[in-house]
């Protein structure tokens, strides 16, 4: 392997940080691992983690790769998990626990910068989206009302994957994806909002503390000494800039030009597509958010997918090799039963005090089988409401590209095709975002080389349908789950008349 050359790809996910050398010229994982992630949760909504774990997360995946592999990389790309709000000192150091995507203790403070900002359509109007709870603005209120002395120390507000680019480079900055997640920033002209910014610190300077935002063919920096010796990559080499998870998802299942649809079953469910131009969503359903590449990246979140299956799947003691048998074993629809997988609160719709619920129990679905197939089901279900949003705001798409852990069922699989009245396809390289950051890498590697190349056409070299290509809708069971999603609607409909602030 004395020749070997690699990119890597580093995704920071919610339960786990996961390494991928990609061999660019034999077209191959050379090495990959990963390491797990806590996240400390409370009946408040709290959900954080510490930025050390982070790091220590990362070396600990690094050291299960072998030295050679590591010292083959020739650039570095990072995906990271949403939303997340990292405050940095002057000196580096992170001032507080991490608040995550998931995080819904910050309501208040979304309310308050949705009614500064003179409400949630104005908000839509000056940036393009509403101020969701998940989004960093409401934490950086949070931060700033709960510990003034703290935030008056913050020297950058970063986004998780900012974060490692920051500790690999020292050069703080963010691009265009992650940063319209925020909630501060206008997706339309790509400027980070003086309105939004206000509504959010109305007497302070946090304009001076938003990074610089830098284009997605340029780069975060270089490897400096010390994070090489630190984590035992190559020093000097290329950071690409990086970018949200869905973001890398995009890049990583070739979600780079119009006409694709990606959908990630993931701790969230997301469901995106690519557009040249900006999306935005009168409603707020669907997030306007920029993409990673240039282009933007109209998209839905859910804050339950996995995350809902594996609860359930728990005290159901359904092991993960069963997981495909049990829920094939009964019918789509589960014979009426519907579930509701708002475990975490929910994000679409936005109902996030929302708790799960299960509607239409009775004696003969009442069992393991049809309360885990229901819960799929569920999950899925809130992803066919963004795809029929999606349809209603003119993105329209002939196949639906999986990826994210639930893609590893052909049961849910065929449930989604079923579903969505779409074929499903599956990509060989299943490594996802982490797979899109090595792919963001190697266009930057080969860039800074002198190559003329677009992402597009390196996308298009690297990824390959798996065989078979797709999984097709069963006719009868479309014509079910069409009953069955109106049953799905309806709850919903209750859920809302209930939770909705």
């Amino acid at each position: 392997m004395a020749h070997l050359q690699t990119v890597l790809g580093i995704d920071l996910g919610t339960q786990s940080l996961k390494v991928v050398f990609y061999d660019f010229a034999a077209r191959r994982i050379a090495a990959s691992a990963s390491a797990p992630l806590d996240v400390r949760r409370d009946e408040r909504g709290t959900a954080e983690q510490d930025a050390d774990w982070w790091l220590a997360a990362l070396r600990a995946a690094l050291d299960k790769v072998p030295e050679d592999v590591r010292a083959s990389a020739r650039a570095v790309g990072v995906s990271g998990q949403q939303h997340g709000f990292v405050a940095v000192d002057e000196h580096g150091d992170v001032l507080a626990p991490v608040k995550l995507w998931c995080d819904t203790s910050t309501q208040a403070e979304a309310d308050e910068i949705m009614d500064a900002a003179g409400g949630r359509e104005r908000c839509i109007e000056i940036a393009g989206n509403p101020v969701m709870v998940g989004y960093t603005a409401s934490k950086i209120r949070w931060f700033r009302k709960q510990d003034p002395a703290r935030y008056r120390r913050m020297a950058h507000v970063l986004l998780p994957h900012d974060y490692l680019n920051f500790v690999l480079t020292g050069e703080a900055v963010m691009e265009y994806g992650d940063a319209s997640g925020t909630g501060l920033l206008d997706v339309r002209s790509r400027r980070w909002s003086p309105e939004m910014i206000s509504a959010v610190d109305p007497d302070g300077d946090l304009a001076a503390r938003l990074p610089r935002l830098i284009e997605p063919d340029t780069i975060a920096g270089t490897v400096t000494d010390d994070a090489s010796r630190r984590f035992g990559i190559p020093a000097g080499i290329p950071v690409a800039p990086g970018g949200g998870d869905n973001m890398m998802a995009a890049i990583g299942t070739g979600n780079v030009t119009p006409g694709k649809l990606t959908m990630s079953l993931g701790t969230s469910g997301t469901l995106f597509a690519y557009s040249d131009t900006p999306v935005i969503d009168e409603n707020g359903n669907i997030a306007a958010f920029c993409s990673s590449t240039g282009g933007w990246l109209p998209l839905l979140c859910t804050m339950n997918c996995t995350f809902a299956t594996e609860l359930m799947r728990a005290p159901l003691d359904v092991s993960t090799a069963d997981f495909d048998a049990t829920i094939s074993n009964v019918p789509p629809g589960s014979d009426g039963l519907i579930v509701l997988p708002f475990f975490s609160g929910e994000r679409t719709p936005n109902l996030p005090s929302a708790s799960a619920s299960i509607h239409g129990l009775r004696a003969h679905n009442c069992n393991t089988g049809h309360l885990l197939r229901a819960t799929v089901e569920g999950a899925t279900f809130g992803m066919r409401f963004g795809l029929d949003e999606l349809q209603r705001l003119g993105l329209e798409a002939s196949e639906i590209i999986l990826t994210g852990g639930g893609s590893n069922s052909a049961a849910w699989c065929q449930i989604v095709a079923d579903v969505c009245r779409l074929p499903v396809t599956l990509l060989e390289q299943d490594e996802g975002a982490s797979f899109g950051a090595a792919l963001q890498a190697l266009w930057v590697h080969e860039r800074t080389g002198g190559a003329d190349v677009t992402l597009a056409e390196v996308a298009d070299q690297h990824l390959s349908p798996r065989t078979p290509a797709c999984r097709t809708p069963d006719p009868a069971a479309a014509d079910r789950y069409t009953d069955v999603y109106a049953d799905y609607r309806r709850a919903v409909d209750d859920a809302a008349s209930r939770f909705q602030q």
